[in-house]
């Protein structure tokens, strides 16, 4: 019951208003390190949109491999990101300087590792001039290889703890924003303070979107089922791995004290009825069996019922929803571990410091 009330429903964005009399220059931004193998895939699919953006500006955030050579030969603009101040982490940095540089009224920053349909940047712009405040979208996870699969649990996790999507709707305020796709126009970014008030923080796009709502600017998050999508960590489980325990722990903090009862009492309802159901085949208690069998069949409806939404997981993944929830609750740990008391995680080469810098702005 708690699965259905934090993952209630999940909107997407639908194209309503005609852009035919759109005068407003949209800029569009991406933070880029090592991205050689990504973000060709959404320049490609920037240059087949149905709207065409102002310029796009691609943050070479100093790249080891063909990220900048890339960028540049599909005609973006390339601004090479200044060695990283004291108390930034990457990220934050390399939008801060990007946002600088903008020249447009509205502003998309969006991860190299994303990629929008053909009529994904119609939507988004639409949704946005309907909405206003800040808008992000959790992009779409399309798969390739197995071990993939394994993040189902951060994907449905990561959706439910910005507190958007249960059954109350917009009645209550999101927690944050999702930090793969956020639009918002130019001068609400530098009045809230844009990334220089979230420099220091792993997870930039939940204080972000608490900077929108300190500043009584509205916060929408949506699914990007059909409108934008990723893949996440196709390097292999090690990034994978990497990419999640950076995050994870310091994300926990963040959500609200309600949704994070609920979430952990939903995983550990998931754990408790696979213990049960294999504690009573051991034992051969056939009735007690049956009722957990029962309850597991249920879990697993319901995984796969969530899962739809969020990616191309495939029923087989909420059929052996044990799987990725174990994998789940080992890197939730290790995250912890690793921010709160190593207080150090490591990103793309870098030792990320993951005690939060002082705030710019009281």
């Amino acid at each position: 019951m708690l699965g259905f009330i934090f993952l209630f429903k999940i909107p997407v964005l639908k194209r309503k208003n005609p852009l035919h009399g759109f005068f407003d220059k949209l800029s569009i931004l991406i933070p880029a390190r090592n991205e050689e193998r990504t973000l060709g895939h959404l320049l490609s699919s920037l240059n087949c949109q149905t709207l065409k953006p102002h310029e796009v500006i691609v943050i070479d955030d100093q790249s080891e491999d063909a990220t900048a050579e890339i960028a540049r030969q599909a005609g973006c603009i390339v601004v090479t990101s200044m060695d990283l101040p004291e108390g930034w982490t990457g990220k934050p940095w390399a939008c801060w300087q990007g946002a600088q540089k903008a020249t447009g009224d509205l502003l998309l920053f969006l991860d190299a590792d994303t990629f929008l349909d053909p009529e994904g940047l119609s939507k988004i712009v639409s949704a946005y001039l309907e909405k206003g405040g800040l808008l992000s979208i959790q992009p779409f996870h399309r798969m390739k290889r197995p071990y993939e699969r394994l993040s189902a649990f951060f994907n449905i996790i990561t959706m439910a703890g910005t507190n958007a999507f249960t059954p109350f709707g917009s009645k209550l305020e999101p927690k944050g924003a999702f930090g793969p796709c956020i639009i918002c126009s130019k001068k609400d970014y530098f009045m809230v303070g844009g990334h220089e008030q979230v420099r220091g923080e792993v997870l930039e796009s939940l204080g972000l979107g608490r900077e929108f709502l300190k500043a009584n600017r509205k916060v929408h998050c949506y699914g990007g089922k059909e409108t934008i999508s990723f893949r996440m960590y196709p390097d292999g489980l090690k990034t994978l791995i990497e990419g999640f325990s950076k995050g994870f722990g310091t994300g926990a903090k963040a959500v609200s004290l309600t949704t994070l009862f609920m979430i952990v009492g939903w995983v550990f309802g998931g754990v408790g009825v696979t213990r049960q159901l294999i504690q009573m085949a051991v034992q051969g208690n056939l009735t007690d069996f049956l009722g957990w069998f029962v309850l597991n069949v249920l879990y697993i409806f319901q995984v796969h019922w969530m899962l739809l939404r969020v990616g191309n997981f495939g029923f087989s993944t909420a059929l052996l929803f044990q799987i990725p929830l174990l994998f789940f609750v080992i890197v939730f740990l290790t995250s912890v571990l690793r921010i709160f008391l190593i207080r150090k995680v490591r990103w793309k080469g870098r030792n990320v410091k993951t005690a939060r810098s002082r705030q710019v702005r009281p």
